[in-house]
């Protein structure tokens, strides 16, 4: 007799169901904690998330949207690392300074995470969990004045933490995040804004290597600005004149990637950022166009 088919050109060959065989279930759903959200940015809400909007009758792994944040997500959401990192000296610096700075990406039952330098907690939810909103809070780094530079003689901008609303909506051509915050350790006092597009560019078979492209626009209101741009009356000097700087958006366009490397996976990417005319017309300013690059290494959890 022919072995039967469930699509057999025949009746007599066509398969009636059967009980699974051992080691097959059965799909019901998503697994447990298969979507994992968490965020941004300058760098960067990040999430954990279906990838296949629907499953074959029999379970499987879905792989989780590489798109949920900046840095492509491979494996599983949750990561740890160790990467370097190269940034301005200075708001508006030619020259770059290294940090070093811990990699950490993870959730907790879906609703508290961590992304880089952002955590928050997701608080509503859409049925599909394709739009979120909640609350973060992520640093943003000052920088001190150094001999021979623009900054020379003026006073230390301070670390400064900012924290307030984060939405993220997952479509179909990419991940909008979207946040609104209000700097809470007194430095600035200011608020910022940003929204930003996160799309998946490069995911080879087998994700051994992927590629996300990041765009996005950041609003500084003008204390914001003014602390991290402006110079005041006791630091001007005839070379460097006295500016109150206003608000103002700067621009940002970039890609990370991932490849995968034994246990873990390399990562790395480089963001440019343009400072707004605000920013950008201060007298410490050497240069509008703000790099920033990064290598690293990091293993799933």
């Amino acid at each position: 007799m022919p072995p039967c088919h469930p699509i057999g050109p025949t009746p007599a060959q066509r398969c009636a169901k059967t009980a699974p065989r051992a080691g097959q279930r059965l799909f019901t759903g998503a697994p447990p904690g298969a979507r994992r959200t968490g965020l941004r940015g300058s760098t960067l809400a990040a999430s954990m998330a279906l990838a296949l909007a629907t499953a074959p009758a029999l379970a499987q792994e879905a792989a989780p949207r590489q798109d949920l944040t900046a840095v492509p997500v491979v494996r599983s959401f949750n990561l740890v690392g160790l990467g370097v990192g190269m940034l301005p000296e200075f708001s508006g610096s030619r020259d770059l300074r290294a940090m070093v700075l811990p990699v950490l990406r993870a959730s907790w039952k879906d609703k508290v995470f961590i992304n880089a330098l952002q955590g928050g907690v997701w608080l509503l939810d859409s049925d599909d969990k394709t739009f979120r909103v909640g609350l973060a809070i992520e640093p943003r780094f000052g920088w001190e004045a150094k001999d021979g530079t623009l900054v020379t003689g003026m006073e230390r901008r301070e670390f400064s933490l900012e924290a307030g609303p984060n939405v993220q909506w997952r479509t179909p051509v990419g991940v909008v995040n979207a946040n609104w915050y209000q700097d809470i350790s007194g430095a600035s006092n200011g608020q910022t804004a940003q929204l930003q597009f996160i799309r998946s560019l490069v995911n080879l078979q087998g994700g051994s290597l992927r590629l996300n492209g990041v765009v996005g626009a950041q609003w500084f209101a003008g204390k914001t600005n003014n602390y991290y741009f402006g110079v005041r009356p006791s630091e001007a000097t005839a070379q460097r004149p006295a500016y109150t700087a206003g608000s103002t958006v700067n621009l940002q366009l970039g890609v990370n990637g991932v490849y995968l490397l034994g246990r873990g996976s390399l990562l790395f990417g480089a963001i440019g950022n343009w400072l707004g005319n605000e920013a950008a017309q201060s007298p410490i300013v050497e240069t509008r166009f703000q790099p920033i690059a990064y290598v690293g290494y990091g293993i799933n959890f």
